[in-house]
């Protein structure tokens, strides 16, 4: 991070009185706060989504809900939450003005590899009655085709070799709820806020099963006693980069050494299921159901998908943004149409949501210029995200016997992206659990048949010629032409090349 101009003010307590107009501080007594929730991955999504959240609740005078961050991985956030007394600013950036806010619920950050005792005490102490995660969806080490939970980690043995010094957020979370078992006291919930479908079910898995391996009467309990509830997270937060720093610098005057950069648009759905209690989310926007699947489905078959389809066909026809791609007619017309002919016509009906206007919003949402986010972040984990949020829409289009070309084109643009380079003979970036694939791609050229044949990730679908067909199709269209031309051509026919 580079730093701020010098006439910014640096971000910390005794300042907060004194914040440029305009720019929304904390009115609550911050040593006022109980930490009831423990979160673990603190990184940009949660300080932009659930954090807000809580902060808007303390702003209202609920103080039993204050988050102590604790981080696996970066040491580097807890020094400048830290340097900023657990202080951070939000930025949401509307297409045409910006919003700023000063978070302050966070009442300690700790960094778990240094200070391992310090991070089981607060989990395991009284007053944490609700555990938060964001940790990716691969951090729940769940087998995408068993439902398994993969114990072969080396962080994982250490964990039950020594479960004193955890390495793995299962270790930290099955030790701390066994000495709360021990002591007598109520566990806590552990709620997943991953962008994962059935993600309460994920963690439910994780833990029980990483339990099972170090007690099976412990995980017993667990079993029988600890809720892991579901939730559906949305809110675009792209990584925070120095030139956004700098930005906030200026249009703010606040020397924030990592603030978040957000869109005005957030969503929170939960499943209202609890065993020590919860805060009350719903006095600021988020929706308690009794089922969060139905809402998981839109979302990840429209929002998700929609991304994986312009990530790939996009990053091949040298754009670079979300925003860039939406200025283009051609593509953008091409999300337009895939979302409303062929991935809403199999998705559920919600009670108050109304399909057409949710994906007017998701387009405008995606073609905030002042949110631009980076298609090679939205490229990542293609081997997770195919499977998972667009392959159930093609599934529901062959069950019910409609035509699916443009989803069958965007997983031909991600097997030509596999091939790690565009065009011109530049590499693309390829990042994720998969790369394995590359070499496999590279080496079947244009032949679709050894990726599709990959059953941890197409299953039986990929053997099925109403969908390995013109996927190869779409594959030899992509090859032969450039994709904005096939993408035209698609736009314009019925899915097949011209001849």
């Amino acid at each position: 991070m580079t730093h701020a101009p010098t006439r910014a003010l640096p971000l910390t307590d005794r300042t907060l009185d004194q914040l440029p107009p305009g720019v929304s501080a904390p009115d609550y007594d911050r040593g006022a706060l109980r930490p009831g929730i423990v979160h673990i991955g603190v990184g940009g999504f949660h300080r932009a989504h659930q954090a807000v959240y809580l902060d808007e609740l303390a702003r209202r005078g609920e103080t039993g809900w204050g988050v102590v961050g604790v981080g696996l991985h970066s040491r580097e956030i807890g020094e400048v939450l830290h340097a900023q007394d657990r202080l951070y600013t939000v930025v949401e950036r509307a297409a045409d003005e910006d919003d700023a806010r000063v978070v302050g619920v966070l009442t300690r950050y700790l960094y778990a590899p240094d200070d391992p005792a310090a991070v089981l005490a607060v989990l395991a102490d009284e007053q944490t009655r609700l555990v938060t995660l964001t940790i990716t969806g691969t951090g729940y080490r769940i087998d995408a085709h068993t439902g398994d939970f993969d114990a072969d980690d080396v962080h994982v043995a250490s964990d039950l070799e020594d479960p004193g010094r955890p390495e793995t957020v299962f270790g930290y979370l099955v030790e701390a709820l066994h000495r709360r078992r021990a002591a007598g006291l109520a566990p806590f919930t552990v709620l997943s806020c991953d962008n994962m479908q059935h993600n309460g079910s994920a963690a439910r898995t994780a833990v029980v099963s990483f339990a099972r391996l170090r007690d099976p009467d412990l995980a017993a309990w667990i079993e029988e006693h600890v809720a892991f509830p579901s939730s559906m997270v949305d809110r675009i937060t792209p990584t925070t980069t120095p030139e956004d720093r700098d930005a906030v610098a200026a249009a703010t005057g606040i020397d924030d050494r990592w603030p978040v950069v957000t869109e005005p648009f957030r969503q929170w759905v939960v499943e209202d299921s609890f065993c020590n209690g919860r805060p009350p989310l719903e006095q600021v926007g988020v929706e308690f159901v009794d089922d969060v699947t139905p809402y998981e489905v839109v979302k990840t078959r429209l929002l998700n998908a929609g991304h994986s389809a312009i990530a790939y066909l996009g990053y091949l026809a040298g754009l670079r943004t979300t925003a860039e791609v939406m200025a283009d007619p051609v593509f953008r017309s091409y999300l337009t149409r895939l979302m409303a002919e062929e991935v809403a016509p199999g998705l559920p009906e919600l009670e108050g949501v109304d399909l057409a206007e949710y994906q007017q919003v998701l387009l405008e949402r995606l073609a905030n210029p002042q949110m631009a986010d980076q298609l090679a972040r939205l490229a990542r984990r293609g081997s997770t995200k195919i499977p998972n949020y667009l392959l159930p829409s093609v599934t529901a289009a062959m069950e019910q016997g409609r035509p699916h070309p443009l989803l069958c084109l965007a997983v031909a643009g991600w097997l030509r992206f596999l091939r790690g380079h565009d065009y011109a003979g530049e590499e693309v970036p390829i990042q994720g659990p998969r790369t394995d694939l590359v070499p496999v791609a590279q080496e079947a050229d244009g032949d679709a048949t050894p990726l599709l044949s990959e059953r941890s990730i197409f299953d039986h679908v990929g053997q099925d010629p109403r969908f390995a067909e013109p996927v190869q199709r779409a594959l030899e269209a992509l090859d032969r032409e450039g994709p904005r031309e096939v993408v035209e051509r698609y736009l314009a026919g019925d899915g097949r090349p011209a001849s």
